[in-house]
């Protein structure tokens, strides 16, 4: 008998030997109720996290299937002690239910009467509920769905929604495939969804998301709100709308700082609806302007503090998370999970790749070696200039030039995160640049010449890291980053891994000043595409220059 090809610790770790024969049976047996930690070449890393298995039970799997694909893929014996707290966890989810009621509107019904007592002696609880209507059963304003499934996830009950959803005003929508075809991930990615009613789909960069939103709409054939994070990404939703669906222009309205059609689709951004005056949120009426029966969020893992309060108050309308990962710095993933819904459907990054529907990526840490000056005035500055100070050097920005002129016929990116810097470096590249003040119409003109290769070269500051769609980018240096963010590091990845018409390797460097603390924030910057399999090459800017030189 073949031992397994995974050991499972006490530590609620899991970890894969990839090159077993039965390693891919188990990484798809474990992805359900195990979250990805690390995923270097050897030994992938999976941590079973309350969340996770939450996530798995309200997908449908249960313990006694958890358990059973622990005993049958480990190599040694699973601790007892794990098992017992894996059938625990998961029992705490759906002790609790929100049901309809003919009456009522919306009650929340418990399996264990001893956990609504619990709960409701909670003072987090008590103004979100109505009167008692029985031993087992409260009753609940329906305007306090969301708020009340984010207070008992904190308090480590989370309710099984049954309430349903509301069909929302029909519109027809049809998807367009004359000329292409859903790949198989993104059909099962919208089918995932739309049988679990609510949720979020995690799929790299590149790999297609806006197609899994237009795959659910056509599912849904009913008005759409789709939240994005800038004009231009609302722009290419359209464009690809367009072209993907039956949709017309006269059917898709943009809701943002420059335009405020409310349309049967309507994409609007985060930013318009965040948009505070006298302490007033005057555009989230947007939401009653039509009865949705559809509400996308891209780029779902940024939603600002105001959009999660707004969605609490959406619970009766379907919701579609999109993103490339679930990682946020501030810890609120619980909050993804009860307002938007748990995760249907998650590939990784690799395996997409090794399908060839993204491209390969060489990552390369470029490791500067700072002059005495500059050193010396980093060591002398104040602990909130130091991190500025280190990314901007005139160092960095020679190696930059450098690796700029190795790549050149190539389309490449230059990002950043500090405007001077940025400004400094277009002028040396001759190259144009993006940045927060520059205008929408001068965004797209930029991009549509980077794609029609006009422009070789694009040096863009943070406001190109999410939903910009530059196929042809095969380069990418950044030069400066914002602090340790994985999020930033991995969308900055995807910028280059839209698969390449002649199949080359898209090429990741980030070039960071050594001893300081640009190599700390870089370490656990790429935390996150270490855990999907990315390994960084070091190499010295030093070496990286003689050898141009030579």
């Amino acid at each position: 008998m073949t031992e397994g090809p995974l050991i499972v610790q006490s530590d609620r770790t899991l970890l894969l030997e990839v090159d077993h024969e039965l390693a891919e049976d188990c990484r798809r047996a474990v992805a359900p109720f195990a979250e990805l930690e690390r995923a270097p070449e050897h030994i992938h890393t999976y941590r079973v996290t309350p969340l996770a298995l939450w996530n798995a039970r309200a997908a449908g799997h249960d313990a006694e299937q958890v358990v059973d694909t622990l005993l049958r893929y480990s190599r040694y014996a699973v601790p007892h002690g794990l098992l017992v707290d894996i059938a625990e966890t998961m029992a705490r989810y759906g002790r609790l239910r929100l049901d309809k009621h003919p009456v009522h509107g919306l009650v929340l019904h418990a399996l264990d009467r001893p956990v609504l007592e619990e709960v409701l002696r909670s003072k987090r609880v008590a103004p979100l509920v109505g009167a008692r209507l029985d031993d087992d059963s409260v009753a609940v304003h329906p305007s306090e769905r969301g708020h009340l499934k984010q207070v008992l996830i904190r308090l480590g009950w989370p309710a099984e929604d049954l309430a349903g959803y509301v069909d929302g005003e029909a519109h027809p929508i049809e998807l367009r495939t004359q000329d292409w075809s859903l790949r198989p991930y993104q059909r099962e990615a919208a089918d995932s969804f739309w049988h679990g009613g609510s949720g979020v789909v995690v799929l790299p960069c590149g790999a297609g998301k806006t197609l899994v939103g237009a795959a659910a709409m056509a599912t849904a054939q009913a008005t759409t709100l789709i939240l994005v994070t800038n004009t231009v990404a609302a722009r290419q939703w359209k464009h690809e709308l367009l072209r993907r669906t039956s949709l017309t222009e006269d059917e898709i309205g943009e809701y943002s700082g420059q335009r405020k059609e409310v349309r049967p689709v309507t994409i609007a951004t985060y930013q318009v609806l965040t948009t505070r005056r006298k302490g007033v949120y005057a555009h989230l009426e947007l939401l009653d302007a039509r009865d949705w029966g559809l509400v996308v969020y891209d780029e779902v893992h940024l939603l600002p503090a105001p959009i999660f309060r707004m969605t609490a108050d959406l619970q009766a309308r379907r919701r579609l998370g999109l993103t490339a990962t679930l990682v946020r710095e501030d810890g609120r993933e619980d909050d993804v999970f009860t307002l938007i819904g748990p995760k249907r459907y998650d590939a990784p990054w690799r395996e997409i790749e090794t399908q060839g529907w993204i491209a390969p990526a060489d990552c390369v840490e470029v490791r500067v070696t700072l002059t005495e000056h500059e050193r010396l005035l980093y060591a002398t500055a104040e602990p909130d200039e130091r991190y500025r100070l280190c990314s901007t050097t005139e160092t960095k920005t020679r190696v930059v030039e450098s690796l700029v002129a190795r790549h050149a016929g190539e389309p490449t990116l230059v990002i950043g995160q500090y405007l001077d810097q940025l400004d400094d470096l277009a002028a040396r590249l001759d190259a144009p640049v993006v940045k927060g003040g520059t205008t929408i119409r001068e965004r797209e003109r930029l991009y549509a010449a980077f794609r029609a290769g006009e422009i070789g070269c694009l040096v863009v500051s943070k406001v190109a890291n999410f939903s910009i769609d530059l196929p042809e980018a095969s380069v990418a240096v950044q030069v400066s980053g914002t602090f340790g963010s994985r999020q930033e590091e991995a969308q900055r990845l995807g910028r280059v891994l839209r698969p390449k018409a002649d199949g080359r390797t898209a090429r990741f460097y980030a070039v960071v000043a050594r001893d300081t603390l640009d190599a700390e924030y870089a370490q656990h910057r790429q935390r996150f595409l270490a855990e999907q399999g990315y390994a960084y090459r070091i190499v010295d800017a030093d070496d990286l220059l003689a050898g141009d030189e030579a």
